[in-house]
C-alpha cells in the first residue's frame, strides 16, 4: 500500500510545540539565571530558609549537585534521605494498591504526610531552626517539615517525561526498581505516586514563591514566579488552547503520523496523546523562553472555569475527555481489547468512571476494517476457550468466527460503550474520542505479537471475560454502534450533524462541516475539538473577549466552559475548502 498524505499537505502546519504567551511584564530564567534568582531571593529573607517541593520524577541527585555549586554557603537538606519512611515500610503500606499484576493496581487515597516519619520531619525542623547560615531544604515533601519557609519552589514535572527517564533506567520514588519494567513503572506512577503528588501539589499552589520547569536537566531549568504561573493559567481558561502532543511507537503502529505530521526518529508512531492533560504538559511562552509545566495544573487551579461548573460537579478537578490518535496505516491491528464496565473498574480498581471510547477515521485505507461486536449466534464458552488457548501459543485465536469486522472509511464514527469486543484494524487513522482512563484496557488477543521490548504485551482474560456484554451482537453492533449520523442543525454555509456517542457513554460529538463562519457556545461545559477536514481554520470570539487563534489540520484544541460564544470560519489555506470539526461535550450538561 502506498504512503498516504492529505490533499494539499494538510497537515504541513501542525504545531508540536503550542505555547501560550503570557504578558510582556513576565519573565522566565534560565541555566545559571535561575540560581541567581533564587540566591537573591534567599538572600532577601531572615531567616534565609528554601524549600524546593520536587514531583516525584525530578532527578533528585542532579539536582542537589547543582544546588551545592550554586550556593556554596547554604546548608542543603535532603528530605527525603533524612525523613522519609523507609523502603520496606513504603512497599508495606502501598502493596494492596501495587498488585501482583503488572498492568493494574488499585487507586491510591494516600497523603504525602504517610509516606514520612513525623519525628523525623520535627528533626530536620530543629536543624533548620539551628542553622546560622541560609538553609535549602530539597525533595518531594519539602515543604512538609513543620517551619515556615521564606520561599517555596515547586519543581514541577510533567509524566510523559518521568515515564521517558523510567524507560531509560529511572526507578519510581524510592522504590529501587530501577530493573523493573516499564508497564510496572507506570503502574506505580499512576495508581500511586502521582495520586499522592497531586494531592500534595494542589495544597502547595497558594504557598509558592515560584515554579521550576525540571523536565530538561538541572543545568538547564527554567524558573518562573508564582505570580506569572498563575497569571499563565488565569489566561488559559478565556481563551481556546492547545497542550504539547506526544508520540509513541508501538507494535502495530504505521506511518500516517510520520508522513502527515512531520515526525522523525521512529520506524513507526502509534500513538499520539493530542489532548490528554492529565498526561501532556502545557508550554508557557514568557518573553521568548519556553516554560513547561503539567497541563494538570491548570485543572486543578481553575476546575470551574476549564470544566464548568455541572461539569466539576461530575467529575471533580479531572478532565473527562481525551483525544488521541491511533495510527495503524501501514501498519497491524491493535489487540482485541474491551474496557470495563462502571460498576467493575469502580470496585476492581477504584476508579470513579470508566473508558467508554470512539474511533473517528482520519484516513482508511481501501480495505481497512474496524473489529467491533460479537457476531450473532457464537458459542461464548468455546470462544472463552480458544482465546485461553491463543493466550497460550498454542494456537492462534479465529478473530473472524466471533468478532464482526465492519468496513472503515474516512469520516465514519464507531461507538465503543465499556463491556463492548472491538480494535481497530491495520491501514486506518484513528481519532479516539473517548474518556479519560486510558489505562484500563484489557487485551483479550495480540495476533500472537511480542511488545517492542520483546516481551509479549500483558492479556488479561479473567478481566476481560468479567465485562464482555455478550447481547452485543452483528445486528446490536450495526445499528447501534455505526456511524450513527444525524443531521440536528444548518445554517448559512454550515451544517451540524451528531454522531455519537452511544446513549451508554457520557460524552456528546458533533461533527460541523462548514465553508462559512459557524457560531458555536460551550453551554458552559469544556468543548475539545479537532480540525477533521481542511487546512486551517480561525476559531474567534463574537465580543473580542479572546484574541483570534488558528487551528490547523488535526490538531486538537481545547475551549474551557468559561469562553461562551465563539465562531470558527475557514482561515488562510482554508479557504474556498469545505472544512470540518468533530466537538466533544459532556452529555447532559
Amino acid at each position: 500500500m502506498g504512503t498516504h498524505r492529505p490533499a494539499d499537505g494538510l497537515g504541513s502546519s501542525y504545531d508540536k510545540s503550542p505555547a501560550i504567551r503570557v504578558s510582556a511584564e513576565h519573565r522566565a530564567w534560565r541555566g545559571d539565571a535561575v540560581w541567581e534568582r533564587l540566591r537573591r531571593a534567599l538572600g532577601e529573607n531572615d531567616p534565609a530558609t528554601m524549600a524546593i517541593d520536587t514531583y516525584p520524577g525530578v532527578d533528585l541527585p542532579e539536582l542537589l549537585a547543582e544546588l551545592e555549586r550554586a550556593f556554596p554557603d547554604a546548608l542543603l537538606l535532603d528530605v527525603e534521605a533524612l525523613a522519609a519512611r523507609p523502603r520496606e515500610q513504603i512497599d508495606a503500606l502501598i502493596d494492596a494498591n501495587l498488585t501482583d499484576d503488572r498492568v493494574f493496581g488499585v487507586m491510591s487515597h494516600h497523603t504525602l504526610p504517610d509516606f514520612y516519619d513525623a519525628d523525623r520531619l520535627a528533626e530536620v525542623a530543629r536543624t533548620v531552626d539551628a542553622a546560622t547560615g541560609p538553609v535549602i531544604v530539597v525533595g518531594w515533601g519539602a515543604a512538609l517539615v513543620p517551619i515556615t519557609f521564606s520561599t517555596i519552589v515547586l519543581a514541577d514535572l510533567a509524566r510523559w517525561e518521568i515515564q521517558q527517564r523510567q524507560r531509560a533506567g529511572a526507578p519510581n520514588w524510592r522504590a529501587g526498581n530501577e530493573d523493573d519494567d516499564a508497564l510496572r513503572k507506570v503502574k506505580r506512577g499512576f495508581f500511586v505516586d502521582w495520586r499522592v503528588a497531586d494531592r500534595h501539589k494542589r495544597d502547595l499552589f497558594d504557598e509558592i514563591d515560584f515554579v521550576l520547569d525540571t523536565n530538561r536537566s538541572a543545568a538547564d531549568a527554567r524558573l518562573i514566579t508564582a505570580d506569572t504561573f498563575h497569571a499563565a493559567l488565569d489566561q488559559a481558561v478565556t481563551a481556546p488552547f492547545r497542550v504539547v502532543p506526544f508520540f509513541d511507537p508501538g507494535v502495530w503502529g504505521g506511518q500516517w503520523m510520520k508522513n502527515v505530521l512531520g515526525l522523525e526518529g521512529e520506524s513507526n508512531y502509534a500513538w499520539c496523546f493530542d489532548c490528554v492533560p492529565e498526561e501532556n504538559s502545557l508550554l508557557i511562552d514568557v518573553d521568548g523562553e519556553i516554560v513547561e509545566i503539567p497541563a494538570i495544573d491548570l485543572v486543578f487551579r481553575h476546575p470551574r472555569e476549564l470544566l464548568g461548573e455541572r461539569t466539576f460537579a461530575r467529575f471533580g478537578a479531572e478532565f473527562p475527555i481525551r483525544f488521541d490518535f491511533l495510527d495503524t496505516m501501514e501498519g497491524g491491528n491493535l489487540s482485541l481489547q474491551v474496557h470495563p464496565l462502571t460498576d467493575y473498574i469502580q470496585n476492581t480498581f477504584g476508579m470513579h468512571y470508566t473508558q467508554d471510547e470512539s474511533y473517528y477515521l482520519l484516513d482508511a485505507a481501501d480495505d481497512a476494517v474496524v473489529y467491533l461486536g460479537l457476531k450473532t449466534g457464537i458459542d461464548r464458552q468455546r470462544m472463552l476457550d480458544d482465546l485461553a488457548t491463543a493466550a497460550t501459543g498454542a494456537a492462534d485465536f479465529p478473530t473472524d468466527d466471533y468478532v464482526n469486522s465492519f468496513p472503515a472509511k474516512k469520516h465514519d464514527h464507531f461507538l465503543i460503550p465499556a463491556g463492548t469486543v472491538h480494535c481497530s484494524g491495520a491501514d486506518s487513522m484513528v481519532l479516539e474520542i473517548s474518556a479519560t482512563p486510558y489505562i484500563f484496557t484489557f487485551k483479550m488477543w495480540d495476533w500472537g505479537r511480542v511488545g517492542l521490548d520483546g516481551v509479549p504485551r500483558p492479556i488479561h482474560l479473567d478481566h476481560a471475560a468479567a465485562n464482555i456484554q455478550w447481547d452485543r451482537d452483528t445486528e446490536w453492533s450495526r445499528r447501534e454502534l455505526v456511524d450513527r449520523v444525524e443531521t440536528v442543525a444548518e445554517g448559512p454555509g454550515w451544517r451540524e450533524e451528531r454522531t455519537g456517542l452511544h446513549e451508554l457513554e457520557f460524552i456528546e460529538v458533533r461533527r460541523h462541516w462548514f465553508t462559512d463562519v459557524v457560531p458555536h457556545d460551550t453551554h458552559g461545559t469544556v468543548n475539545v475539538l479537532n480540525l477533521v477536514e481542511g487546512a486551517e481554520a480561525i476559531v474567534e470570539s463574537p465580543t473580542g473577549a479572546f484574541e483570534p487563534w488558528v487551528v490547523h489540520y488535526a490538531e486538537t484544541f481545547i475551549v474551557p466552559a468559561s469562553v461562551g460564544p465563539y465562531t470558527i470560519r475557514p482561515w488562510g489555506r482554508g479557504e474556498g475548502q469545505t472544512l470540518a470539526t468533530v466537538k466533544a461535550s459532556v452529555r447532559g450538561t
